[in-house]
């Protein structure tokens, strides 16, 4: 691989992104401006919350935690050959780039700032310092961790990447069942409902592809 690899793939990540964000702001637009059925009034179907709640600390710091899943998946795309693993990585950068943009999306159409002003987790009762080895958040890599999948190839690369991405999916399952529960929009609570059944449900398919590669968790 050459010097220009990691440069290639970050642009392709940045425009895969872009792309994504455009789309969702166009979908949300549209959620925004149309009357909601259930609403006899007519309402809104999305209010804007406020800058200090769930849904706004929730879609803030999903987006980053999802940003590095989707790097982590490219990563290891390129590094196997394994079909299972690669399906496993498209399925993750196509789900979860497509979520980073719809929560930047709404972000955007509440008129609300894309990055927190304080340290993150702060709308789950309370904060994560981030740390010196580069883990911004719960369950993300360090960039040692990252250095290494890099480095790695074939089973080598696919048993990092399902320990990495098992680890990464607990913590990310974890912050979408609290803003499930406390959100006050439809859009996040239903985003991050189906986002717990999504990634335990990953979590419960990378045991078993460690299982098969005679890896724990």
């Amino acid at each position: 691989m050459t010097a220009l690899a990691p440069a290639r793939s970050t642009r392709r990540l940045i425009l895969a992104g872009a792309a994504v964000l455009v789309v969702a702001l166009g979908l949300v637009a549209l959620m925004v401006v149309r009357p909601s059925a259930a609403s006899p009034s007519g309402g809104l179907s999305l209010s804007a919350p406020a800058e200090d709640s769930v849904d706004a600390g929730f879609a803030r710091d999903m987006a980053i935690h999802h940003q590095q899943a989707v790097e982590m998946s490219f990563i290891v795309r390129d590094r196997t050959d394994d079909e299972d693993v690669r399906r496993l990585a498209y399925d993750i950068i196509n789900t979860q780039a497509n979520q980073r943009g719809m929560m930047l999306g709404w972000l955007e159409i509440w008129g609300l700032p894309k990055s927190a002003a304080g340290p993150p987790m702060k709308w789950m009762g309370h904060t994560f310092t981030p740390t010196d080895d580069g883990s911004l958040m719960p369950g993300m890599a360090t960039d040692a961790e990252l250095a290494a999948l890099t480095a790695a190839k074939g089973e080598k690369a696919e048993v990092l990447f399902l320990r990495l991405m098992t680890v990464h999916h607990r913590a990310g399952a974890d912050m979408a069942q609290a803003a499930a529960g406390a959100a006050r929009t439809d859009a996040i609570r239903n985003l991050a409902e189906g986002m717990v059944r999504g990634q335990q449900s990953e979590i419960g398919l990378m045991a078993d592809m460690l299982k098969d590669r005679g890896a724990k968790p």
